[in-house]
């Protein structure tokens, strides 16, 4: 025997029972207004007759990257790279800046010959630990590695396998407050001469550059500010003294009577 299928409703039927449905609510379901919303305002161009330039700002958005030579891996797995290798390699290749009593990073080269096998925590070896994460978006680690530098200087290097070469795709050093990993991100925190500020500079992999670029440059407010300079404060008035209490007098003898 051949099951019966439920025969679907009416269309007039089906349209009743949605008003009846809809007449039972507090809300008819409508649209209604949100308020009202502001009214955009474009930027406004100053002096429009100005030329254009005619050369670009120096330095700004530079790729800053290099090849480190000697330096590979089976695979090109970042995990078998030793960050020591890539920082000896990095001296050898800028002897000018590390090499010499009076080079800049001279005593951040002294300090390699204190460092382990894959580098060591602590004082002892500028190499800081690394860290990895795809920064480059081709579904493998890249390398984030610290290196002390004289006067409290931080240097954050990143690198990648590009065409099976290991590149430097950024480099930068700088007084830092800290180095944070944000999705395909480095956020560096700088401190700032305005008491209260910080600079916070965000680097991001540009696929065109082959490059980490700055993409990001800001101050921010992360506290109160101190005071530059102090006031004298304005003294509270002494209110008059009220009529239930005695009036205000100075300590010691009081005076005698005179006559005798």
């Amino acid at each position: 025997m051949t099951p019966t299928r439920p025969s679907r409703l009416p269309l007039a039927a089906l349209t009743a029972a949605l008003v009846a449905v809809l007449a039972g609510c507090g809300d008819s379901g409508a649209l209604r207004a949100a308020g009202e919303t502001p009214t955009a305002v474009g930027p406004a161009r100053l002096w429009p007759e100005l030329p254009p330039a005619s050369m670009p700002a120096l330095d700004y958005g530079e790729a800053d990257t290099e090849t480190v030579k000697g330096v590979t891996a089976p695979g090109d797995d970042m995990h078998e790279v030793n960050p020591l290798d890539v920082v000896r390699a990095e001296v050898a290749a800028h002897p000018d800046e590390y090499a010499g009593a009076h080079a800049t990073y001279a005593p951040t080269a002294r300090q390699l010959e204190g460092c382990g096998k894959k580098g060591a925590p602590g004082k002892a070896c500028p190499v800081l630990k690394a860290y990895y994460r795809d920064l480059t978006g081709d579904g493998k680690d890249d390398m984030v590695l610290g290196i002390r530098f004289p006067h409290d200087q931080l240097a954050v290097r990143v690198y990648a396998f590009l065409d099976h070469k290991l590149v430097q795709v950024m480099g930068t050093s700088d007084s830092v407050v800290s180095v944070e990993l944000a999705g395909r991100q480095v956020i560096i925190r700088s401190p700032s001469t305005l008491p209260g500020y910080e600079f916070r500079t965000v680097w991001t992999w540009d696929a065109h550059q082959n490059a980490m670029l700055a993409t990001r440059d800001e101050i921010l407010r992360v506290g109160t500010p101190s005071p530059t300079r102090t006031t004298t404060p304005t003294p509270a008035p002494v209110p008059p003294p009220s009529a239930s209490a005695p009036p205000f007098t100075t300590s010691g003898p009081s005076p005698s009577a005179s006559g005798s």
